[in-house]
């Protein structure tokens, strides 16, 4: 226990000096595991594979739970049928090419191969959650939702893989399509239908079930575990069913669910600390090196042929441009799932399956120091990244009928700019039942609430607590929480002016001077927009004009609200 303790505590305070540097977090709880392991400083002799895998699993439930909840189905509009494309044909066709590179280079039997591809087969969660919420970059809600419902999803396919082809070598008897076909279906079908109705249920009991507000996210975490194991047990997906959970109660209307956010989010890193911290145990580091030089060209297979591969033939149906095409290929992060799966079949006995594990460890270790190392600089780099939105910093829900479309919240908005003055509407603005306009409760100054009027000048690191309805949120933080370097940014991004959707085309050229050759008369700026971009627009995407850079600013659904201008030479 005192180990353990020191290990994550060490870990932990490890993990700033990775975030300046720019090494992926996960790693430094690897490394710190084979320090302490037989050939590490610490001298542990750790060779439990039958402990690591239940870790492993119980770990991964709770990192899926905790990433369903922190996936919004808003995504969903252009992001579910390309993640599903790459959770499932993506996921074979990286096993089939990994599969048949790797038979050769071990000069080892196709199905060996077969089974070492399915293993790395799939992005892991548990990085590229973390990753992207800790990149320092907010990508573009096409390529951000599709790569957080693919980590999420593409497990159930890649264990399925590593299961059949298993048993498949521990049996003589052959492996018919029909059969993978119907363990596929049945997987999939049982584990979608019992997490959807295992989240309706667990939100009924959240509203319904008064309880002190730090037991509610350990009622989650233990409703999340028996759905994940009982579904296992009747042969389904474990893995997508509490995904599924998780991203039904965070997508309802709780109150108090960003108080369990924070508690689920705390339990998620621990759970992908000391799982890293024991896998990191499990492995013996000299090992290797005995096959690193055909590890080290597997993962680069699998980085630059098999994934980009995979990827642009799944996305072939769907509107991504070629950089984004190209970032999600370079996102395929592995991590602990893999590693998970190798102890598969290590536990079943197989010949050579230490060869399989040693392989996957060295394969993750390169993806995560490669690729998870350069995830904001290739955002950068491919121009796939949009303007951080300014937020509120702390959100209490106060609604009474969680029926009632007419929410009221409340929200704490940290100053970052000099000289701010607060409208008059808001400080003028009477308290009463029904809010139409934003109500100021208290601004608050160096530790010490103040009164306000209307001639208050703002100063950065002031904390307001506003009274508003969700719908307001963004124009309020607009005004207290931008600095001015931010303010720039936005500006340069999105453009100098911003048009409504519907403004018409014709107008804008006659402003701005556009030749109106081939100009509709009737066609909006945002019909120009999703003709030429496609039916499933998003904030950050853009078209040319003539002289007039055209970005689509705000969304409600699949209706675009707002447009930047900005003006180019031509």
């Amino acid at each position: 226990m005192f180990l353990a303790g020191i290990l994550l505590l060490v870990s932990i305070l490890a993990s700033s000096f990775t975030v300046r540097v720019g090494l992926p977090l996960l790693l430094v709880f690897l490394g710190m595991g084979m320090l302490a392991g037989e050939e590490g400083i610490g001298g542990l002799d750790f060779d439990n594979t039958n402990l690591s895998f239940f870790v492993g699993n119980l770990a991964l439930a709770v990192i899926l739970l905790d990433g369903g909840m922190q996936t919004k189905t808003s995504t969903f509009r252009v992001a579910l049928w390309p993640s599903l494309s790459l959770a499932t044909l993506g996921v074979v066709f990286t096993t089939a090419s990994v599969g048949a590179f790797a038979a050769w280079l071990l000069d080892v039997p196709l199905i060996y191969g077969l089974l070492l591809g399915s293993i790395v087969g799939s992005t892991d969660a548990a990085a590229v959650f973390s990753l992207l919420r800790n990149s320092g970059v907010k990508l573009n809600e096409r390529v951000g939702g599709t790569l957080e419902i693919e980590s999420g999803a593409n497990d159930p396919m890649a264990i399925l893989l590593v299961v059949m082809l298993t048993g498949l070598m521990q049996s003589a008897d052959p492996l018919t399509v029909w059969a993978f076909l119907g363990q596929m279906v049945q997987q999939f079908a049982i584990g979608i239908i019992l997490g959807l109705l295992g989240g309706k249920l667990l939100l009924l009991v959240l509203r319904r079930v008064p309880l002190i507000e730090g037991l509610y996210a350990l009622l989650i975490i233990s409703f999340g575990l028996a759905t994940f194991s009982g579904v296992n047990m009747i042969g389904g997906s474990g893995f997508l069913a509490v995904y599924l959970v998780g991203l039904t109660v965070g997508n309802g209307r709780i109150k108090q669910l960003d108080a369990i956010s924070q508690v689920m989010d705390g339990l998620a890193w621990l759970a992908q600390a000391g799982m890293f911290l024991l896998l990191g145990l499990l492995v013996t580091p000299s090992s290797l090196l005995t096959h690193g030089l055909q590890a080290l060209a597997i993962a680069a297979f699998l980085i630059f042929i098999a994934r980009p591969l995979a990827v642009f033939i799944c996305l072939i149906p769907f509107d991504f441009r070629w950089p984004e095409r190209f970032y999600i290929s370079w996102v395929g992060l592995r991590g602990a799932v893999p590693i998970v799966l190798a102890l598969y079949p290590v536990i079943a006995g197989l010949t050579n399956a230490e060869l399989l594990f040693e392989i996957t460890f060295t394969v993750v270790l390169i993806s995560l120091l490669l690729q998870g190392s350069t995830v904001p600089h290739m955002a950068r780099w491919l121009n796939i990244i949009v303007p951080p939105v300014p937020e509120p910093i702390t959100r209490f829900s106060l609604i009474d009928d969680l029926e009632s479309h007419h929410s009221l919240e409340l929200y704490e908005f940290l100053v970052q700019a000099e000289g701010v003055r607060i409208p008059l509407s808001i400080v003028q603005n009477v308290p009463s039942a029904t809010v139409s306009t934003p109500q100021l409760v208290s601004l608050v100054r160096e530790g010490q609430p103040i009164v306000v009027n209307a001639d208050t000048l703002l100063k950065s690191g002031d904390r307001i607590w506003m009274l508003l309805h969700p719908g307001d949120v963004n124009d309020v933080a607009q005004i207290f929480s931008q600095k001015a370097s931010g303010s720039f940014l936005l500006q340069n991004f999105f453009g100098e002016f911003a048009v409504r959707g519907d403004a018409p085309l014709i107008d804008l050229a006659k402003v701005y001077g556009v030749p109106l050759d081939g100009v509709d008369p009737q066609e909006t700026a945002a019909q120009l927009l999703q003709r030429q971009l496609g039916k499933n627009v998003v904030v950050g995407d853009r078209v040319r004009f003539g002289n007039i850079r055209l970005t689509v600013r705000q969304m409600d659904g699949n209706q675009i609200e707002s447009i930047g201008l900005k003006l180019q030479s031509k």
